[in-house]
This record gives structure tokens, C-alpha cells and sequence, in this order.
């Protein structure tokens, strides 16, 4: 996946929020039941004793804009800015989808910052909190990824993963999270449904990526290449819960699933890339055919 180097990706609203930009003492607020967490996508539980560190001082709710992103070239050379032009890209896709769309914050985090579904920072992953209709993500996070879990982590890799989340916010405005709430964990739940749904627009999003253009017509990113897919379904098979299990030197235990297994995270992701976002209704399919 590679952003075309003459495309305008200025407009982006992203902001970059944390410790780095504005200092303020506080603890980890509570975590909301429905906030989807990343690396509790991944795996149930927070990351901070494989990574270190944890706890400290966050970043308080002064928000800044990301510096020197104007360009496809330069979302090409960053991560920061890459997740901001792609938030462009999936805007104007949803938008094209959904009928009254309104688009997500995305914040940045440099290093932790608070919200209404807890602090975001690295150790906690990328993660969508339904309350504020916010997009949080480290981008640090994907270098863990690389190092703790093996998963190759480039840029369309990334990609997906931010996709996902914004997978949750349309589960979250079009009514989908609420009239599916969570029901325990398991291989048939709600809480598996709703994430291999969020895997199926991501990849639905990344077979129609060509099309999303800036002011100019020009589009935003080219067609990704085979291995490019093969990295983004590298990372889907990394966050399936029965690889997680399995990487943890535990049994495998579907009725402790909350996210699907790393088949089914991959399959969902290519029904959604080879037919689009209407192919991607997890709830109508019988238990067992997930």
C-alpha cells in the first residue's frame, strides 16, 4: 500500500494528543464494557507486563494538529501522518456507503492520554470509545506488534488495523452495538460477531481504496500489492484468539473467545476485500458457520 506522492492529504482533522504536547498527573480512568480495545481485541487483557513500563503520567486534553502531513509523499515516510491520511480516505469511503455519515476523531497518542473509555497509550493498543466517537491509536503500538507477536506491521497492515476501528464506529452509529450487545465469549457471541464484522469492512474498504480522491481528483492511494494483502492478512491471522492462546503457551479455548480465531479473522477480511461492505452481516449466520 502506497499513498501517491502528489496527493493532498492536508485536510485530515486528526489531532495529536498525550504527554508529549501537554503534561498533567491522573491515574487510568475505568474502561467502558463496550470500549474495544486493540490489544484486548487481541487478546482480553492489557500488555503492559510483556512491554514494561504502564501507569505514569498522561497527557491532558490539549490537542495539537499533525505536523508536516500535507502530502501522499509524506504519509509514505511516517506512520502518524499515514493514519492521518487514511482517515481521508475511510471518510470519504463511508461516506459513500452510509447514508448520514459523520465522520470520527482520531487522535493520535503521544505516548498516553486519557479518555472516557480509559488511557490510551501503546500498551493498550488502538481502540474505538463509543462514547466520544473517537479513533485512539500509538502509533508506537505497531513496532510491539512486530517485536512481541512476530506480525509484520506495514503500512497496509496498519492500515486495516485503523480501518477496524472505524469498522466500530459504524457498528456504533448505525445502531449495530447496541442492538447486539455483548453476551459472554464464545465462538458464537456478539462481542466475535461484531469484531470479524469489523475485519469484513476493513477489508471491504481496502478493495475499494483506489477509489477515494483529494480536491484534485487525484486519488489517495494506489491499488496494494499481493504482498502488501499478504501483510494485512499477516496481522489479522496475528490477532486471532486461538493464535494468541496458542503464542501465551495456553490451551485453546474457544468459549473464552471474545475476537474469532486467526481463520476466521483472515476470511472475513478477504469476504469483505473480494465483495464489499454488504457482504459483511455476521449476525444472521448460524452458530457454528461463523
Amino acid at each position: 500500500m502506497t499513498f501517491n506522492d502528489n496527493a493532498s492529504v492536508g485536510g485530515n482533522t486528526a489531532r495529536r494528543r498525550g504527554r508529549g504536547a501537554a503534561v498533567a498527573g491522573g491515574g487510568i480512568a475505568g474502561i467502558g464494557a463496550i470500549a474495544v480495545l486493540l490489544f484486548q481485541l487481541f487478546t482480553g487483557t492489557d500488555i503492559s507486563g510483556l512491554v514494561g513500563g504502564g501507569g505514569g503520567e498522561v497527557g491532558s486534553g490539549e490537542s495539537t494538529e499533525i505536523a508536516q502531513c500535507q502530502t501522499g509523499e509524506d504519509a509514505n515516510e511516517r506512520d502518524d501522518c499515514r493514519l492521518a491520511a487514511g482517515s481521508l480516505a475511510l471518510d470519504q469511503y463511508w461516506e459513500g456507503q452510509l447514508q448520514g455519515y459523520r465522520a470520527p476523531q482520531l487522535i493520535i497518542v503521544d505516548v498516553a492520554t486519557q479518555s472516557q473509555c480509559g488511557t490510551a497509550s501503546n500498551q493498550t493498543g488502538p481502540f474505538y470509545c463509543p462514547p466520544e466517537e473517537t479513533v485512539y491509536v500509538d502509533p508506537t503500538f505497531f513496532a510491539l506488534l512486530r517485536q512481541q507477536f512476530d506480525a509484520t506491521a506495514g503500512p497496509l497492515a496498519q492500515l486495516y488495523v485503523l480501518a477496524h476501528e472505524y469498522g466500530h464506529h459504524v457498528q456504533n452509529i448505525t445502531g449495530i452495538i447496541q442492538d447486539h450487545p455483548d453476551n459472554g465469549t464464545g465462538p458464537d457471541s456478539n462481542g466475535v460477531r461484531r469484531e470479524l464484522q469489523a475485519d469484513c469492512f476493513a477489508g471491504a474498504w481496502v478493495g475499494d481504496m483506489t477509489e477515494q480522491v483529494d480536491e484534485n481528483g487525484v486519488p489517495f492511494l494506489e491499488a496494494p500489492t499481493q504482498q502488501q494483502i499478504a501483510d494485512a492478512l499477516n496481522a489479522a491471522q496475528t490477532v486471532g484468539d486461538d493464535h494468541i492462546q496458542q503464542e501465551s503457551g495456553g490451551a485453546v479455548n474457544p468459549e473464552s473467545w471474545t475476537h474469532g480465531s486467526s481463520e476466521q479473522r483472515q476470511r472475513w477480511f478477504e469476504t469483505g476485500y473480494r465483495n464489499g461492505a454488504e457482504a459483511c452481516e455476521t449476525f444472521g449466520i448460524p452458530g457454528g458457520s461463523l
